[in-house]
């Protein structure tokens, strides 16, 4: 299936891709491009462009995060033609919306045959360039559940504006006065296991919020990576920023809630 054509098309010309049928569905963007939001749940449509998500008020209000992260998306063309559900089904490890759905627990609504089915985020990315959609199966809505007194944050280095992620991090925190009361984390471009990670997001609730909590939850989960040296950056260097980029989105993700005062 093809909608913006950004992931797939590049691949095909590399011959990396070879389908033997191409289908294009941009005649469902009017029934699958929409942002729904009520007081517990936000419904973003696979369809939905990158621009779209850029500009929606009702979801950078609740999800902030996906403004943070659409800002330092490619470039105009790119953000005005790729869709959400692109990005997640070519489940690309340097793909910035597949860590901004783990940060906010996510669920992938998935329609084939035989009905429909939710796959939580954890479960839908099973690997690089490989997610749980069946054959006969369409990603077709990715449901986010809004949390009192939580708010989100995305943070990103590139080598040049609209590049591929060296390392980029996505938070999401809910707050109980003076002390997390849980946490969500995310990882892009530096081979992060995710059971690790997932543990120390785990291990953030309870504690109180404070730049030292944050900074070792930043220095654990840089362990819990395991990047490569290329042309982008050491691994060292990597892993240096998995743990800024965490310790960086946790305090910004703190800050929003407060000033939200929600």
């Amino acid at each position: 299936m093809v909608a913006g054509g950004h992931s797939l098309l590049p691949m095909m010309k590399l011959r990396i891709a070879n389908p033997e049928y191409l289908v294009d569905i941009n005649d469902l963007a009017l029934e699958l491009g929409y942002v729904i939001t009520d007081p517990t749940l936000v419904r973003i449509g696979a369809m939905t462009r990158h621009r779209e998500l850029l500009d929606s008020e009702p979801l950078a209000a609740d999800c902030p995060i996906f403004r943070d992260a659409e800002r330092v998306i490619a470039d105009p063309v790119v953000r005005n033609r790729g869709t959400l559900g692109g990005s997640l089904c070519q489940a690309d490890p340097a793909e910035d919306l597949s860590t901004v759905c783990e940060a906010l627990d996510a669920v992938c609504l998935a329609r084939g045959p035989s009905g429909e089915r939710e796959i939580p985020i954890d479960d839908f990315i099973v690997g690089p360039y490989e997610t749980a959609l069946t054959f006969n199966e369409m990603l077709v809505e990715v449901r986010i559940p809004l949390r009192h007194n939580s708010s989100s944050a995305y943070a990103k280095v590139e080598r040049r504006v609209g590049d591929w992620a060296v390392a980029a991090a996505g938070a999401a925190l809910t707050l109980d006065g003076d002390a997390i009361a849980a946490g969500r984390l995310g990882l892009t471009a530096v081979n992060v296991d995710r059971a690790a990670l997932a543990e120390v997001a785990a291990g953030l609730a309870g504690q109180p919020v404070t730049d030292e909590v944050f900074a070792d939850a930043g220095r654990r989960a840089a362990q819990a990576c395991d990047p490569v040296t290329d042309a982008r950056g050491t691994a060292e260097y990597k892993r240096h920023l998995a743990a800024e980029l965490t310790t960086r989105t946790l305090r910004t993700a703190a800050q929003r809630v407060r000033a939200a005062g929600n």
